[in-house]
C-alpha cells in the first residue's frame, strides 16, 4: 500500500533504467489506483497488479478482477503474497482459486509460498512450503512461461532479516523439485524468486544461489535509486 501518482516518477526512472538490460524480465506490481496511470506512462515497461479476485465480475465490492486488471494495462499479478494470507486470511485453495483465474483470463502470475519464524525454527519450513506450494499450485496444465514462484521467508519480509544462503538453497531446490513433480520437464524451467529483505547489498549473493531465477522486491522496489542496483546485480549473475 504505497504510491500516489507523485511517485509515477520513480516508475519512469525505474522503467527508463530497464531498458538497458534487454536480458531480464523486469516488472512492477502497483497498487490497483496506480495501473492505468503507469501503463500510460510507460508503454514498453510490464506493469502488474498486486491481487486479483477469482471471479471475472460480481458482487465482490472492492475487489479486481483480471479483465480489470489487463483493461487497465496490467500483464501479471501477485497471488497468495504472504501479507494476504496473513492479513486478509487467504487459505491455499483462495490463491489456487486466483491463480487459475488470472492465467485463464491472459495474465502471467508470481505464486507466493513462505513460512513464518515458528514453523522454521521448529524444523519444519521445508515441508510446510512444499506442501502450501502444492496446494496452491493451479490444477490446469502449468506453463513456465507465464507461472512463477516466490519463496518468502516471512520473518524476513520487511525486517532487514534475510535467510541464509544455504537455507535459499535448500528452499529452492526443494521447490523445484516439487515443479519438476508436478510440471515435469516444464518444472526444470519454471521461475523461483527469492523475496525476503531483498536489497542492492545482498543481491549479488542471493542471484548466485542455485535455482534462484530472480527476485520478487518489496521496499527497495519503492525508488530507482534502490531498485536500479538490484536489477543491475541480476544482470550481472546472468
Amino acid at each position: 500500500m504505497h504510491g500516489i501518482a507523485d511517485m509515477l516518477g520513480e516508475v519512469r526512472e525505474i522503467a527508463a533504467a530497464s531498458a538497458s538490460f534487454d536480458t531480464l524480465d523486469i516488472a512492477l506490481c502497483l497498487p490497483s489506483t496506480l495501473i492505468a496511470r503507469a501503463a500510460q506512462a510507460v508503454p514498453n515497461f510490464k506493469i502488474g497488479g498486486q491481487d486479483v479476485h477469482a471471479a471475472p465480475s460480481g458482487a465482490h465490492t472492492g475487489c479486481t478482477s483480471t479483465p480489470m486488471l489487463i483493461d487497465a494495462g496490467a500483464c501479471l499479478t501477485i497471488v497468495g503474497h504472504s501479507e494476504r494470507r496473513t492479513d486478509q486470511h487467504e487459505s491455499d485453495s483462495d490463491v489456487r482459486a486466483k491463480a487459475e483465474a488470472a492465467l485463464a483470463g491472459g495474465l502471467a502470475v508470481i505464486l507466493c509460498v513462505g513460512e513464518s519464524q515458528s514453523i522454521r525454527s521448529g524444523g519444519g519450513a521445508v515441508a510446510h512450503v512444499c506442501a502450501q506450494l502444492d496446494r496452491s499450485l493451479p490444477s490446469i496444465p502449468l506453463d513456465a512461461s507465464r507461472l512463477s514462484i516466490a519463496y518468502e521467508p516471512i520473518w524476513a519480509i520487511g525486517t532487514g532479516l534475510v535467510a541464509g544462503v544455504e537455507d535459499i538453497a535448500e528452499m529452492h531446490a526443494a521447490i523445484r523439485a516439487r515443479l519438476v513433480t508436478a510440471a515435469g520437464d516444464g518444472g526444470d524451467s519454471m521461475r523461483i524468486l527469492y523475496g525476503g529483505s531483498v536489497k542492492a547489498a545482498n543481491a549479488a549473493s542471493i542471484f548466485a544461489v542455485p535455482d534462484v531465477d530472480g527476485a520478487l522486491v518489496g521496499g527497495a522496489s519503492l525508488t530507482a535509486a534502490d531498485f536500479v542496483p538490484i536489477i543491475t546485480a541480476a544482470a550481472q549473475a546472468r
